[in-house]
């Protein structure tokens, strides 16, 4: 339960951000306020990846279930608040990010201690199924909060944070009865040094990086500003500050001597390259949805964020049907087989994806999305249970906190890496094709040329919020134009057709790169040792 609402909330805003700012009053894509989308996009994922870590060392020191009890009452507390922002404008969408936030905080100690918690309670011989069923139900949560952002918004904004109260209150309720702690625990003393040291530098450097896709000094994006490459400069010093001072403190934050543990170092990379894959794929499955195929098939521009949640349940079918299974069979024939195959499957999803036409027949293109979330259901379950089984049980608490770090930085790593690749892909051939669209129908040259020079992230972002692009961009130009050419330029036909080619051809580079990843992370998930099949323990004498 814990696990399922933490990743709800980190992706169902993603869908309903369009609901969320009409309801605050606020037009994100206007000049100077492109900062509200990102942060409301990325604050949650921010903290979720920075903070696990030492949430995971903490609950080592001080008790996992304390922890999360902890959790689930500050995330119950925080989805109160987000549901009854009372500002509006740029004053509501900050009320949003900061309780996004402390939100993301409390989500951070759910999952941070989950998995440590479940390797505490379930035997060997138990413990892939059971951190299976966690592993997949908190990947399942990613793609049901993109459904449930969709059906909540088209009821009412606020609806989209009210769902987590009740199950957050619950939670609470439930936990605080429940739960003991039964695990290893290690007291000591904070380590302050690692502690910022860890949080300051990945946080700096996931924030850099995802800010260099917004366009800077006329180039398309802003890999070249010096803000982003500062911020990437601090976050690599910091990170190095903080390895050193790990090797120096007699209480460390992180033991960094878990990394010669193969089975813990080859899960762990592999499960960063999954993840920057699969978040690149969301992405770049809901732009492909709700920007060309969607509008294609005479869905109107402002249904596509439902209708796109809806076309990518069968990535959730296979999470499902895939995880516990695996979990189940990685418990008597170990880990390497299945996760190393679940990749391969997903490498072979993406060629799949990448063959296709942009106008795809979408049994097909359901058939890959099915295949795509059994291969990371047979990878995640498995892996999870060996990278968790491989180190000593008072380590715990930190080894899940750094798994889920690999884990939520590959998301966030996964914008700012998919959407450069894509805006540079499409800063050569969109222009061009703009330019000549709008002239057909009527629109002058100069303005035709302004709106065709315009950074092409507008146009994804126009695209991800679910508005139609052409409309967005033109504005009042569209008042002087003849009803029949405004009639085309607004359709649902004339922005997909523009944009198929140029789009295709930045999905080739991006499922391509992904394609290199997973085949990556199965050679990582190959060469993490050979696991023996555990022999189930004898039941002691009762005392």
């Amino acid at each position: 339960m814990g696990v399922l609402i933490a990743a709800v909330d980190g992706s169902i805003v993603i869908i309903s951000l369009p609901a969320i700012f009409r309801g605050i009053g606020l037009d994100p894509l206007a000049p100077g306020n492109i900062g509200y989308l990102l942060w409301m996009i990325l604050g949650y994922i921010l903290v979720s990846a920075v903070l696990v870590v030492a949430l995971g060392r903490l609950g080592d020191m001080f008790g996992r279930v304390r922890m999360y009890n902890m959790g689930f009452a500050i995330f119950a507390v925080s989805s109160l608040l987000l549901s009854v922002d009372p500002l509006t404008g740029g004053s509501g969408a900050l009320w949003l990010i900061g309780f996004r936030v402390v939100q993301a905080v409390g989500g951070s100690m759910l999952t941070a201690n989950s998995a440590a918690i479940l390797t505490d309670a379930f035997p060997t011989h138990q413990r892939g199924m059971a951190l299976g069923v966690n592993q997949i139900t908190a990947l399942a949560g990613q793609f049901l909060g993109l459904l449930a952002g969709g059906l909540l918004a088209t009821i009412d904004w606020r609806a989209v944070f009210w769902v987590s109260v009740p199950i957050g209150v619950v939670g609470t309720i439930w936990s605080y009865r429940s739960l003991r702690e039964i695990g290893a625990r290690r007291p000591g003393r904070i380590d302050w040094i690692g502690n910022l040291t860890f949080t300051a530098g990945a946080g700096a450097l996931l924030a850099a990086i995802t800010y260099g896709i917004q366009p800077y000094g006329g180039h398309s994006t802003g890999w070249t500003n010096p803000v982003v490459l500062g911020g990437m400069g601090a976050g690599v010093l910091l990170l190095v500050a903080f390895c050193v001072s790990q090797t120096r403190i007699a209480e460390p934050m992180f033991h960094l001597g878990l990394f010669r543990i193969r089975a813990f170092a080859a899960g762990n990379l592999a499960a960063l390259l999954i993840a920057i894959a699969r978040g690149g794929m969301q992405f770049m499955l809901i732009i492909w949805l709700q920007g060309i195929w969607l509008p294609l098939h005479g869905y109107a521009y402002e249904d596509t964020p439902l209708w796109a949640g809806i076309f990518m349940l069968p990535l959730t079918v296979g999470f499902l049907v895939g995880g516990p299974t695996s979990g189940w069979l990685s418990d008597r024939f170990g880990a390497r087989l299945f996760s190393t195959t679940g990749l391969l499957l997903v490498a072979a999803a993406f060629v799949g994806l990448l063959v296709l036409p942009v106008d795809f027949p979408y049994p097909v293109f359901a058939a890959l999305l099915l295949l795509s979330g059994l291969g990371q259901g047979m990878f995640s379950a498995p892996n999870t249970s060996a990278i968790m089984g491989s180190v000593p049980p008072e380590q715990r608490g930190v080894a899940s906190g750094m798994r889920s770090t690999f884990q939520n930085s590959g998301t966030a790593l996964s914008i700012g890496v998919f959407f450069s690749l894509m805006i540079t892909g499409l800063a050569g051939s969109l222009p061009g094709a703009l330019d000549g669209g709008l002239r057909a129908q009527g629109v002058d040259a100069a303005a035709a040329s302004h709106v065709a020079s315009l950074p092409p992230v507008s146009t994804l972002f126009a695209t991800f919020l679910g508005e139609n692009p052409i409309g967005k961009l033109l504005g009042h130009v569209l008042d002087g134009l003849p009803a029949h050419n405004v009639a085309v330029l607004t359709g649902n036909r004339f922005f997909p057709d523009l944009v198929a080619g140029p789009f295709h051809d930045g999905l080739v580079v991006v499922f391509g790169l992904a394609t290199a990843m997973a085949l990556v992370g199965a050679l990582a998930s190959a060469l993490r040792g050979r696991h023996h099949r555990t022999t189930p323990p004898t039941k002691e004498p009762e005392a």
